[in-house]
């Protein structure tokens, strides 16, 4: 290959083609002289690729370049290949294409557990509780595929039609059902109940295209029947766009109020325009370790203009902002142009040493071993890091994340080591997923509609119980002493909280799931 052709695939393979955007008003260009720092790695690339003692391949030895360059920047600009980005615009964008279910393997058999409303799959037929065999005729039931495997046969371009081989309870025969596939909506607003009269409850998993219109829909709903105040749960809410955490942030606030700022090489500001519809009402935001970025800031804004309060743990920190840089073969850099500042000036990044990702990925570690997990007491703040809000001049703290106004510590003996090694082998979820497909129509008959009654009534057999503690036994999990008894109250109610999604939701999953909840149940009591 002549070097005029490898001098255009270095080019290409590097970030030029899509870099010819506008930055402080002058244009990226790129330097090719002959002592240039690009052209020094041009020359090694074609030294590699055609002097090595062994073939390599080429396109990993320019992704590799990539990333060896931007992880010596910072921990959050990063290289995506071309799949990496197609999954990741799905959960953001708010869709992919596939047929429509909600599911799990179990014993080798993919169990639907609840076909999407309105969705390709429901709209021929498939219900809650049927086994999906094969797909278009190759069977999938039996053959140790794994979950990857079997997403990819299910999902396909809008359109296209695939023909489902389903085994149902009480059918002898195997139904066929040919289903085309649609666009499949992904949720990330996972839940919104009444969690008490004139209280609503918002759960936010990520912020993406649709959250906005997911959570206007949700607001509007609980306003009508009765909120009065309202609970916004963003625990483990890793992030996603500025411009839906600005959207939310701006149904809280008054007109002028000062969202998030952003300072680089440019500084931009986010105000609100004044619209909003919940601008009276008590907002207290949830929190903990996992709340990252885009949630940051709507939490940021609400505790910086003392519109609202903070309950929970220490965020996680993500303050810098990324711009996508898309690269002819669809792979795409997120390089940190930025960082984020709350109305009061806070920075939300947490600090970090530039190379040292590794570091930066143990920070969760390090606070459950210094103790900030489990006691306020041990986090301390410099004098430096005192800011104060806008409107009441309380005291809050920068230094990396937001420090909520409440605290609660992470209760070590209620999440038992016997519990999580239960559940890190799938025994629970298992053992939850035979039971309601046993079950699954005389539960039906017994409560239909009527969750208040199952929430009410409704206690998992001991059997489910000492089903999950014998498969335990077989893999050597042993409660060690009184941890059994200190498991059980938990265990029960999480199981509860699973019939209950998959009978109707997440709603009514995460209005049992919450009567448990440390934070939650604060933010109850603080409005009380």
């Amino acid at each position: 290959m002549s070097d005029c052709r490898w001098l255009m695939v270095l080019v290409l393979s590097f970030i030029i083609y899509h870099l010819s955007f506008s930055s402080a008003g002058a244009q990226i260009r790129l330097n090719l002289g002959q002592n240039s720092p690009m052209q020094k790695l041009i020359n090694a690339e074609m030294a590699i690729k055609n002097l090595y003692v062994d073939s390599v391949d080429e396109k990993k030895l320019v992704e590799d370049g990539i990333r060896g360059m931007l992880k010596s920047l910072d921990p959050h600009s990063s290289y995506s290949t071309k799949d990496e980005v197609k999954a990741m615009q799905e959960s953001l964008t708010g869709n992919f294409e596939g047929i429509g279910v909600e599911f799990n393997i179990i014993d080798d058999t993919l169990l639907v557990i609840q076909p999407v409303m309105g969705g390709p799959s429901e709209k021929v037929g498939i219900q809650a509780g049927d086994r999906i065999v094969s797909v278009d005729g190759s069977p999938i039931a039996g053959v140790k595929k794994s979950k990857e495997d079997i997403v990819r046969l299910l999902r396909g371009p809008k359109g296209t039609k695939v023909v489902l081989g389903v085994v149902r309870q009480g059918i002898g025969e195997e139904l066929k059902f040919k289903v085309t596939r649609d666009k499949i909506p992904v949720k990330s607003v996972t839940a919104r109940y009444m969690l008490r009269p004139g209280v609503g409850y918002i759960r936010i998993s990520s912020f993406g295209a649709t959250t906005y219109d997911e959570f206007m829909s949700s607001l509007k709903q609980l306003q009508k029947d009765g909120m009065k105040s309202l609970v916004l749960d963003l625990q483990e809410n890793g992030g996603g766009y500025l411009k839906a955490a600005v959207d939310v942030a701006n149904e809280f606030l008054e007109k002028r109020d000062l969202i998030v700022y952003t300072d680089g090489r440019e500084r931009a500001e986010f105000r609100a325009q004044g619209d909003g519809h919940f601008r009276q009402g008590q907002i207290v935001v949830l929190v903990d370790s996992y709340t990252a970025s885009a949630a940051e800031i709507v939490t940021g804004a609400v505790q910086d203009q003392d519109r609202g309060v903070v309950v929970g743990r220490r965020t996680f920190g993500k303050g810098l902002v990324q711009r996508q840089i898309n690269l002819p073969d669809s792979s795409m850099i997120r390089l940190t142009i930025a960082h984020y500042y709350t109305p009061a000036g806070r920075c939300i990044q947490k600090p970090y040493e530039k190379g040292k990702g590794d570091d930066y990925g143990k920070d969760i570690q390090n606070r459950l071993q210094s103790g900030e997990l489990m006691s306020a007491d041990s986090i301390h703040f410099a004098d430096s890091l005192r800011y104060y809000t806008l409107r009441k001049h309380r005291l809050v703290y920068g230094g990396g994340g937001i420090m909520p106004d409440h605290y609660v510590p992470l209760d070590t003996t209620f999440y038992t080591r016997y519990h999580r090694s239960l559940q890190a082998k799938s025994l629970i979820i298992n053992a939850n997923l035979r039971y309601v497909d046993d079950h699954r129509r005389e539960l039906t008959e017994q409560y239909g509609d009527d969750f208040a009654v199952f929430q009410k009534t409704y206690e998992v057999p001991q059997s489910v119980i000492d089903g999950i503690v014998g498969e335990g036994k077989k893999l050597d999990i042993q409660p060690k002493e009184g941890e059994l008894e200190q498991t059980l109250p938990y265990l029960k109610l999480q199981l509860k909280a699973l019939v209950a999604r998959d009978l109707w939701g997440m709603d009514e999953y995460f209005a049992i799931i919450n009567e448990s909840n440390p934070i939650v149940q604060e933010a109850i009591r603080l409005l009380e």
